[in-house]
């Protein structure tokens, strides 16, 4: 948000203030290790945003501005997450194939509408509301069968909510990749919901 405290929060930043780094590390830490979790595994992940926070401390007095801290942070993290992968040779691809089909492509026609609709799923019945727990950990364990840049993509758009130039500028990616990845990810987790419905089964 714009404004002189953040003016002036931005240059104690700046100037080696660590009281307003540990601010910062407060405010972003936790979402920054929920990026670098849909990367790496638990003590990876934390690893990962441990040497972010180093490479920011380091990096802060050029930091110009052009983007927002958050979004800064977020690609340091990003970047660090990946430099682990690359020498473990896991290195995540975020240029998605466009020869892949997707899932559940076949439930569209050629113009992009439902053959057939989804069935009703009546959220309301006391039913649907025991299951919610249920249905929680099956979504959680989709997320986590997911490729890591489709989960990173989801993450970043559907969980914290970031715009998608944001997410473009933090994975360096351009719109289209970003969305390709976005839709990918929602028809898996749509295809689970789906299955759910019909079966009450992950």
């Amino acid at each position: 948000m714009p404004g002189a405290g953040n003016d002036d929060f931005l240059a104690r930043l700046r100037s080696g203030d660590r009281d307003a780094f540990a601010r910062l590390v407060r405010r972003h830490h936790h979402d920054l290790l929920v990026v670098t979790r849909a990367m790496l595994d638990g003590g990876q992940a934390e690893e990962a945003v441990q040497d972010a926070w180093v490479a920011a401390w380091r990096a802060l007095p050029r930091f110009e501005g052009r983007s927002s801290l958050r979004t800064w942070l977020t690609r340091i993290a990003v970047n660090e997450a990946r430099m682990r992968l690359r020498r473990a040779g896991r290195e995540v691809t975020f240029d998605p194939s466009p020869g892949d089909r997707t899932a559940l492509a076949e439930r569209f026609d050629t113009t992009g509408h439902w053959q057939p609709a989804p069935g009703h799923w009546p959220i309301d019945s006391p039913e649907a509301l025991l299951e919610e727990s249920d249905l929680r950990d099956c979504l959680e364990h989709t997320l986590a069968a997911l490729p890591a840049n489709q989960r990173l993509a989801v993450e970043l758009r559907d969980l914290q909510g970031h715009d998608m130039d944001t997410i473009c500028n933090m994975l360096e990616l351009g719109a289209s990749n970003v969305r390709v990845l976005l839709h990918r990810a929602r028809m898996r987790l749509f295809a689970m919901l789906e299955h759910y419905q019909e079966t009450g089964e992950c």
